[in-house]
């Protein structure tokens, strides 16, 4: 058995040419959005604002749009991601809009049979567990997903100075879904492969890497001006299993998009004792969940990366007095790092009024105006 491949071992390869350089005009135009400056850590003229998940749910035109349209379907479609991704733009006046999409998507356009059932999540119809599976997750190329470059060009286009963050889940919790079959509580089967053929995990985890990479790429290619890797799962792990099993292939997805130029955010839901790893692996912002305190999180990075967090969700449902004094507590402590994106500390949830999340962004642009 092996112990794993080191980060220099899963690092891509640095040949290819930079085809986002400075100059490129899209970039050029949204160089001074708070987003992006906060997340190179400079001076911004106020704390930028968006949600996880404000496309979705919690929005009475994102359901009547969907209806009748399954997850899969309305991600594929460039007419509605693009409709999709901009409601909550429209709606809350927020400094970032998150590409509407699902961590499936990709695996599912290299051909595995996966679908995302309704209350329950992605169900994988037959899960990988051997070597001789992993040729089913060839690589995945721009010609397999032309329509989310269309919906990428079609989104920057009319966003004008808001920033389009793309999107793409970690290889941890690809391999978790694809072990499993679907969304599991203990994540029995991810462990037991990770730590009963190492060597398997470390094929199965390169392979996703590869694809969440090139996803992530085609984005960026598109014009999306940052990006987010989300780990929904990795908190389900001891750090010294992080640091072995997962730090190396996230940190390869990472390091490819460094190259490209733009800010990565790297966020894990349960993650507070990984941050620092969660940090290495090559992030420019660290996403906090609401488990830990924003100061102590930015403590655990050393005060040196930019943070983006972190609302517990579940306090929009409290008196505007209780969610007012929490948003100002968050947005002082955020002050330690050297940039801050206040955001909640997972996705908003579908029972969200979309008024307060509305309040919540003028308050926030209220409380941090350096103009």
């Amino acid at each position: 058995m092996t112990s794993g491949p080191t980060l220099d071992a899963t690092a891509p390869d640095l040949t290819t040419p930079d085809v986002t350089a400075p100059g490129t005009p899209a970039r050029d135009r949204l160089a001074d959005a708070p987003l992006l400056r906060a997340a190179r850590g400079e001076a911004t003229r106020h704390t930028p604002v968006w949600f996880m998940r404000q496309a979705g749910r919690s929005l009475p035109e994102y359901r009547a749009l969907r209806e009748g349209v399954a997850m899969l379907e309305s991600c594929r479609r460039p007419d509605l991601v693009t409709e999709i991704t901009l409601q909550p733009v429209r709606r809350h006046g927020v400094d970032a809009a998150i590409f509407f999409s699902d961590i499936v998507v990709p695996v599912a356009a290299v051909g595995l049979g996966i679908d995302i059932v309704p209350g329950v999540g992605p169900v994988v119809a037959e899960p990988i567990r051997t070597r001789a599976d992993l040729d089913r997750l060839p690589p995945l190329t721009p010609d397999l997903v032309p329509d989310i470059t269309e919906s990428v060009r079609l989104l920057v286009a009319e966003l004008g100075e808001t920033p389009l963050i793309g999107f793409a889940g970690a290889p941890f919790t690809l391999a978790s879904y694809l072990v499993e079959g679907g969304p599991s509580r203990n994540h029995v089967k991810t462990k037991a492969l990770m730590h009963g053929d190492p060597q398997l995990w470390h094929d199965l985890c390169e392979r996703l890497a590869t694809i969440s990479g090139a996803f992530l790429t085609v984005q960026v290619e598109a014009g999306a001006s940052a990006v987010q890797l989300f780990d929904s799962w990795a908190g389900a792990l001891s750090r010294a299993d992080y640091d072995q099993h997962v730090r190396p292939h996230s940190a390869r997805v990472l390091t490819e998009i460094g190259r490209l130029g733009v800010p990565r955010i790297h966020f894990g839901v349960g993650t507070g004792e990984l941050l620092e790893s969660m940090a290495t692996a090559g992030a420019d912002v660290i996403g906090v969940d609401y488990r830990v305190n924003l100061g102590e999180a930015i403590g655990r990075v050393g005060g040196s990366y930019a943070v983006q967090g972190n609302l517990d969700p579940a306090l929009l449902f409290a008196p505007w007095e209780v969610l007012e004094a929490q948003t100002r507590r968050i947005l002082h402590e955020g002050e330690a790092a050297p940039g801050h994106v206040f955001n909640l500390g997972h996705g908003v949830l579908p029972e969200t009024d979309p008024t307060v999340l509305t309040r919540l962004v003028a308050l926030v642009h209220e409380l941090t105006n350096r103009a």
